[in-house]
């Protein structure tokens, strides 16, 4: 090859790949991720997010679950700093109480805005979206990640590591211990779980936000449309097998209400929850079995427009800006789960102060929500125990539960903290 022309291809990949270094760089731009990288920059570390699409907030927002749960009581540190923001672009506290899930109620397209302006004003924290890590390797204490955006790679490292991804897309890259699915009830010793472990995790959802468009918009009928599938989503008088308790239609659609005429379709009660363990799938088998969870919203919402009377909603294509209106990511409630410095099980939340271990002693955030497990979808949900709102009290997460047992420099946070199942 003539030699102006290797320089050139040479000097051409150069320019394409860019080389940074990071105090912190958190792997996904969700709820916990993009709080966690807010705060780490205001700590001082120089912090990177990369996330692979154009959204922040994960479930609270590309996922469409926009309805916060917790103690509306105690609002503290990033929470009440997001919620104040939603405060301020509503106009009040009251106006975000718009249904009856939550009495934080919020357009996910408002949730990404705002998540966005704050996290601008940080000036030691950047964010690169629309990107994928390609290799990452641990050298002499610090991590080098290669990372594709837009046909360039970037080459970065970091002093620590963080995966918020919505699966733990990191753990088995990194050769992590991990678990998936349910634990037997003698491995923690929790009596509400089942006999024996199996691979069963939480159904997942393709959310629906629909508006009310003042007019019929009933879309075609939809292929493999069978009203009976969807019978008893609601106090319908025709359903006479199910051991779930059904609520009038009107409750079902103002569940999930929105400000601006919006409703969030999330509903578990024989509606648009869906059945697959995706967690260790191809990216290929994903895609097939998302798509036939969105299929199911659409069945849901064609039974709602047809059976409910409620022909006057349809899919929102603005709130997204994606191709069919659906959210960027299905809702997922289960993912991998390390195995960390500390285990915390059900044991440790309902009588903390009679464990083996004062694992309250070290919490660094708190939960306030019962036990509350989806699992109608699975085609054997009746042999599985019933887990919807098993109560407990208000309890800490303790910082080891982010940590590892076997690497250093690395937390993992979102849902794949080291936790039992039930937790």
């Amino acid at each position: 090859m003539n030699l102006k022309y290797l320089i050139f291809f040479v000097a051409i990949f150069l320019s394409s790949c860019t080389k940074s270094n990071y105090d912190v760089v958190v792997v996904g731009g969700g709820a916990s991720g993009i709080a966690s990288a807010i705060q780490s920059s205001r700590l001082g570390s120089k912090t990177l997010v990369i996330e692979k699409s154009d959204w922040l907030g994960g479930m609270i927002t590309s996922a469409g679950v926009s309805a916060l749960d917790g103690n509306y009581k105690m609002p503290s540190g990033f929470l009440k700093e997001f919620r104040d923001s939603l405060v301020s672009y509503y106009g009040s506290l009251d106006s975000l109480k718009t249904g009856w899930v939550s009495n934080i109620m919020f357009e996910p397209s408002v949730g990404n805005r705002i998540l966005n302006k704050i996290a601008s004003s940080e000036k030691k924290l950047k964010i690169i979206f629309n990107s994928k890590i390609d290799e990452i390797k641990n050298e002499k204490d610090k991590w080098h990640i290669t990372l594709k955006s837009e046909n360039k790679l970037n080459k970065i490292q970091a002093k620590v590591l963080i995966d918020a991804t919505e699966l733990g897309d990191l753990i088995p890259i990194l050769n992590i211990p991990y678990s998936v699915g349910m634990d037997s009830s003698i491995m923690y010793n929790e009596k509400i779980a089942p006999v024996n472990t199996n691979d069963i995790i939480q159904d997942v959802t393709y959310v629906m936000i629909l508006k009310d468009y003042g007019e019929d918009v009933t879309i075609p009928r939809p292929i493999n449309y069978n009203r009976e599938e969807f019978i008893c989503s609601y106090d319908s008088k025709e359903c006479y097998n199910t051991d779930l308790k059904l609520w009038p239609k009107e409750a079902l659609i103002s569940y999930g209400k929105l400000p601006n005429g919006k409703y969030m379709i999330n509903w578990p009660i024989n509606g648009n929850d869906y059945y697959v363990n995706s967690i260790e799938m191809s990216e290929e088998d994903r895609i097939y079995h998302y798509e036939k969870a969105k299929q199911k919203s659409i069945r849901f919402l064609y039974f709602i427009q047809t059976e409910m009377g409620y022909n006057n909603l349809s899919i929102d294509k603005e709130e997204f800006l994606t191709k069919d209106g659906f959210p960027k990511i299905p809702y997922h409630r289960e993912s991998r789960r390390i195995k960390g410095k500390v285990t915390l099980d059900l044991n440790y939340i309902k009588a903390p102060y009679f464990q083996k271990n004062s694992l309250y002693r070290t919490g660094v955030a708190v939960g306030d929500y019962p036990v509350d497990h989806h699992h109608n979808a699975h085609p054997n949900y009746r042999e599985l125990p019933k887990l919807d709102f098993y109560p407990i009290p208000s309890y800490s997460i303790p910082l080891g539960s982010l940590i590892p047992e076997n690497i250093n420099n690395f937390l993992v946070i979102e849902k794949s903290i080291s936790v039992s199942n039930l937790v």
